[in-house]
């Protein structure tokens, strides 16, 4: 069970980075946070790279790459702006949608087949986000028991984090298919570097006075990005000591972290039924990760 600690390390650090920028980088832009999340940290586990020898990479896997890498980016804006402007535990938890819409896009378009297991696990998912707003239910009228998950749709958090959830669906179907060409332990930290280094350019084209403003907070900056290259290199570790579905699975509890952060550090209502309807949507992810 080595890679139990490591994993949840790993979940540690994911919710440890955005509760660092919720706390501290409130005034950064989601670009600047890109940067950081991003860029610097990709820098930062560059060094990685240098202890494996690259395989050949035909143009198969630099079509996969380069159809996810502009979603991986536009994945990161609207996850900064989303924890940013609005509570943890409102937005957080709606990552465990990405998993339901892996199954469903794999059944949908290459026919995979949904199991029992995983429909059970899509519907705890649903389940979770419906008590993390039951309170817009009334018991007296029962169409309005509907209420909870159309409220999702009408706060931008939420709804913006269901669209990260949304991206990395697409995501991580192109990393699977750009990982036939390289292993997991060497794509991990390559891809991320590879997403950091074109961003670059583009902060420099567009945004060119962002590199410099975001040295202003020089501390919070460096602790985001070390946090997440902690996240990355867990992630690698833990996944080279057990099946990726369990790794996956408890890496989610990041969502149960980001909760505590959120009630803790940031004084935000509703703890307990905060912590009840993430947990049933992490039971709901674990069902389709080990189905």
């Amino acid at each position: 069970m080595e890679w139990l600690p490591i994993t949840l390390l790993c979940a540690f650090s994911l919710a440890s980075a955005d509760a660092l920028i919720k706390g501290a980088l409130g005034d950064y832009s989601a670009w600047e946070l890109a940067f950081v999340r991003l860029t610097l940290s990709g820098l930062l586990v560059s060094p990685i790279l240098l202890t494996h020898t690259f395989p050949p990479l035909p143009l198969a896997f630099w079509l996969w790459v380069g159809s996810i890498v502009p979603l991986e980016i536009l994945a990161m804006l609207l996850y900064n702006r989303a924890i940013r402007d609005h509570p943890l535990s409102q937005t957080l938890p709606y990552l465990a949608f990405t998993p339901v819409f892996v199954i469903v896009t794999g059944y949908l378009l290459l026919g995979e087949a949904l199991s029992a297991q995983g429909l059970c696990g899509i519907l705890l998912v649903v389940a979770g986000a419906w008590l993390l707003n039951f309170k817009q239910a009334s018991w007296r009228a029962w169409r309005s028991w509907l209420q909870p998950l159309l409220y999702i749709f009408r706060q931008p958090g939420s709804l913006m984090m269901l669209g990260v959830a949304l991206l990395y669906n697409f995501t991580a179907v192109g990393g699977k298919g750009a990982m036939q060409y390289m292993p997991p332990e060497l794509f991990g930290p390559f891809y991320f570097m590879l997403v950091g280094l074109l961003l670059l350019p583009m902060l420099l084209f567009t945004r060119p006075r962002a590199l410099l403003n975001v040295w202003r907070k020089p501390l919070p900056v460096l602790g985001t990005a070390a946090l997440m290259g902690l996240m990355l290199v867990t992630h690698f570790i833990a996944l080279n000591k057990v099946e990726v579905a369990y790794m996956i699975a408890v890496k989610r509890t990041s969502l149960l972290f980001g909760i505590l952060y959120g009630a803790y550090l940031f004084k935000e209502p509703g703890l307990t039924s905060h912590l009840v309807a993430g947990s049933v949507m992490l039971g709901g992810v674990a069902l389709i990760a080990l189905g």
